[in-house]
């Protein structure tokens, strides 16, 4: 039987009007919607490639937190930006964030256009172990 859980609000979590859940929970698994840089009053805060991705990183760990999962859950992040030549920009903070030996597997690409006319936007998976 599946349980599943949905993240709609939180602690943490921008309050927007936005029909989404910030994460969904089923069984052992953590699926967390794209975070963007959205402040807690769910306002786009625009900024460097550096300060929008602190913040959408922010809001998915946010979301992770209040699904019940931790940062060493995640097996799986999906990274939207708009500029290529900010690449190195999100190697470093990425790098920053999640240790050689604890890095999820990732996608990265860029995207035309994201909501808001943000710079980046951050998707993922965790994943509990049962044992």
């Amino acid at each position: 039987m599946n349980s599943k859980k949905y993240i709609t609000r939180g602690e943490g979590l921008p309050n927007w009007s936005n029909p989404i859940s910030h994460a969904v929970v089923v069984n052992n698994m953590c699926f967390v919607s794209g975070q963007l840089s959205v402040n807690i009053e769910g306002k786009y805060v625009q900024g460097t490639i550096l300060e929008e991705g602190n913040l959408a990183f922010a809001n998915f760990f946010s979301a992770l937190k209040n699904a019940e999962f931790e940062k060493q859950d995640i097996v799986f992040i999906d990274i939207a930006f708009d500029n290529l030549n900010d690449l190195p920009v999100i190697n470093k903070l990425y790098m920053e964030l999640f240790p050689e030996d604890k890095r999820p597997a990732r996608t990265i690409y860029q995207a035309q256009a994201l909501p808001f006319g943000g710079k980046i936007k951050i998707t993922g998976t965790a994943v509990k172990d049962l044992a």
